[in-house]
């Protein structure tokens, strides 16, 4: 690891005027002249390895930012230094958003869920075995150098939003129930304050993979705020993985109904982790299921509509082979929208059994 400055922020506009004020984004994020960091569970493993070298490190994580409260309208602000265990296991979450709490819990372990922070979740990098390998060319790592996963080992990586560029997925439980909730994310830089919705807040690789989110540079998480509308009754968030705990998904869903009195579907959200760069949704898909009957055959067909487009990468019938998850994605959205059509939370706030799976692929 190089030799970097340290700065721990007193507040919010001292951690922001650490920051260089730049474009965008940076040519390489490898080498951002400065990153802020909390819990600190993905930056310091990325610096160890000299995957990425900023010079200064601003620490946010003592400022005011852990809070958990209602806001106007029936929804809940997440702090954006509140730990994920907290978050997980706080009251309001638990009774309002199980699906929420069920991702959060179902990510990396125990000590990392009492070190990782929300925001500090939402900005995980991507993963891939050769951007984390700095012996080998990586476009996400050194733009232009290529991307030997397309053709390499890529069972881990994404078959959705892919570009020539890139296949990386991203590692977020999190964010996959994130998304399906459309969550709102708030930001603040030296010009002022936005709200991102979660949808426009990660994106594709396209021809900039070094690029995971839409933030600046110099822009801080402040909190995550959650709609009203948490689906606390007909929710569920599976996750398919090598090994039953402390592992990536190799397909994780995110699934959520309102339903009538009659069982038929209101609204649906699907979001999908493990397959692309960034949580995969499609409206389109969610407005097949409207006003119709909760079968497996309409869920089905939401999910052909949802992994229209999957492609596989890594030579076929290889180790690295990655073209078995799309029947494993489609098996498992399907399975997810059966769960929250019949799962629910229990008045005290446990998650029910069927909240949390893992199933062999």
């Amino acid at each position: 690891m190089r030799g970097f400055d340290y700065l721990p922020a007193r507040d919010a506009e001292e951690a922001i005027a650490a920051m260089p004020q730049s474009p965008l984004h940076h040519p390489s994020e490898r080498m951002l002249p400065a990153k802020f960091i909390a819990g600190g569970t993905n930056l310091i493993d990325l610096m160890k390895e000299s995957v990425m070298r900023p010079r200064r490190v601003v620490d946010v994580g003592r400022l005011p930012l852990a809070g958990i409260e209602p806001i106007e309208g029936g929804g809940l602000r997440l702090g954006a230094t509140a730990r994920n265990a907290a978050t997980a296991k706080h009251p309001l979450v638990l009774e309002r958003y199980p699906m929420l709490a069920a991702a959060i819990l179902a990510g990396a372990s125990p000590q990392i869920r009492n070190m990782a922070t929300n925001g500090g979740n939402l900005l995980q990098r991507t993963r891939c075995h050769y951007f984390y390998d700095v012996a080998v060319p990586c476009n996400k790592r050194e733009p232009g150098t290529g991307c030997p996963a397309r053709d390499g080992l890529a069972r881990q990586l994404a078959i959705l939003g892919t570009s020539d560029h890139c296949i990386a997925t991203h590692p977020s439980d999190m964010c996959v129930a994130l998304a399906a909730l459309e969550a709102v994310v708030h930001v603040r830089s030296p010009v002022g304050e936005r709200d991102i919705a979660f949808a426009d807040l990660h994106r594709l690789p396209g021809g900039e993979p070094d690029r995971d989110t839409t933030l600046a540079c110099d822009e801080l998480i402040m909190h995550i705020e959650l709609p009203a509308q948490g689906f606390a009754r007909h929710s569920a968030y599976l996750k398919l993985r090598d090994r039953a705990s402390y592992a990536f998904a190799l397909v994780s869903v995110a699934a959520a109904l309102d339903l009538d009195e009659a069982g038929r579907i209101r609204t649906a959200r699907i979001a999908v982790g493990g397959v692309a760069h960034k949580p995969w949704r499609d409206p389109a898909a969610e407005a097949l299921l409207a006003d119709r009957e909760a079968t497996a055959q309409a869920f089905g067909e939401a999910a052909e509509r949802l992994l229209q487009g999957a492609r596989g990468h890594g030579a076929p019938g290889g180790p690295g082979d990655n073209r078995f998850k799309i029947e494993l994605a489609r098996r498992a959205i399907v399975r997810a929208l059966e769960m929250a059509r019949d799962g629910e939370l229990t008045q005290t706030g446990e998650l029910g059994a069927g909240h949390v799976q893992d199933i062999e692929p």
